[in-house]
């Protein structure tokens, strides 16, 4: 089968490699975003899956909006490809494109859907305590994540999981999914299935202050929110008016009352915090100019000790 992998961001590499070492497939093309510049010195820097792309002498295609390129739109059709695959590519095709290959153009996206359409499921599963998630094939349509459903994998989450951790489980069971996708719609054995519209939910873009703790918040909720955004848009507080970006947490049950954002103890655990209900320990942080370090010896520096407040920044 002869295929064009529509992909940006690292979560994509591990089927992009999968494809290409594949004998049942010819990987004609990879589409990926032009590279931007980083965010240190301004340098543009080439993705890593482009790196993967011309290692193998697969021919790359850089588009800034791809529907109104029809340079590009020609190149694409003169591969006569099976399949368009897209994996987090971060443009919205046109239907010209979408109807390009003979049989679909799949798309891989990371909820079980109709749960968390759009372009932030993975933090969002996370951050509102979801007890499971996963993955799931459809056929592309131009309605955002709205295609006919074809194979679904659900994913268990844990209380400790963060946003990192639950990519790199996508990035790896993902493959596999594509695979049975494509083989099924080829075989014709795979009849995908619409939909249910009225289970629709919608992910929300995170927003500056989405990142602030808040301490009047449950528990639950605040240590959610970390591993939620863990690394990728950090949650932080203020202690002494400096910023302290948190890392790691863990809930505790206690009965002692005190304000919200108080230090209850501090020990070689961490630095226990009041919360509306429970408390949080603070397990790991980066306080602002300093690297990543364990919050009890941070609070050692920092003198940190019993009935501090941390603050809302």
């Amino acid at each position: 089968m002869k295929i064009a992998f529509f992909a940006t961001p690292e979560i994509a590499i591990e089927s992009f490699k999968y494809f290409i070492e594949s004998k049942d497939y010819e990987v004609c093309a990879l589409v990926t975003q032009p590279p931007k510049p980083s965010n240190r010195g301004k340098k543009i820097v080439q993705s890593k899956i482009k790196t993967i792309a011309l290692e193998n002498n697969i021919e790359v295609l850089e588009p800034q909006k791809i529907s109104k390129e029809p340079e590009i739109i020609q190149k694409l059709k003169s591969y006569n490809c099976d399949f368009f695959i897209t994996f987090a590519f971060g443009q919205i095709l046109s239907q010209e494109v979408i109807d390009i290959p003979k049989f679909a153009t799949i798309n891989l996206h990371a909820s079980l859907l109709p749960c968390y359409r759009g372009a932030n499921p993975i933090c969002e599963a996370i951050l509102n305590g979801e007890e499971k998630t996963g993955i799931t094939t459809m056929k592309t349509v131009l309605e955002l994540d709205a295609g006919d459903i074809c194979l679904q994998q659900e994913i268990p989450l844990d209380d400790e999981i963060n946003t990192p951790e639950l990519m790199e489980k996508i990035s790896n069971l993902s493959p596999q999914l594509l695979d049975k996708t494509l083989k099924g719609i080829y075989n014709n054995t795979l009849d995908p299935i619409k939909q249910q519209e009225e289970k629709a939910t919608f992910t929300k873009k995170i927003k500056k202050e989405d990142k602030n703790i808040d301490w009047s918040q449950s528990a639950k909720k605040i240590h959610d929110k970390i591993r939620a955004m863990h690394t990728i848009n950090t949650c932080h507080t203020k202690f002494n008016g400096k910023l302290v970006k948190v890392l790691k947490t863990k809930v505790i049950d206690t009965d002692k009352k005190a304000k919200y954002g108080e230090v209850l103890s501090v020990d070689k655990n961490g630095i226990c915090v009041c919360c509306a209900d429970k408390a949080i320990l603070l397990i790991s942080v980066k306080p602002e100019g300093k690297g990543e370090m364990s919050a009890f010896s941070w609070s050692l520096g920092a003198k940190i000790k019993t009935g501090d407040i941390f603050e809302l920044c």
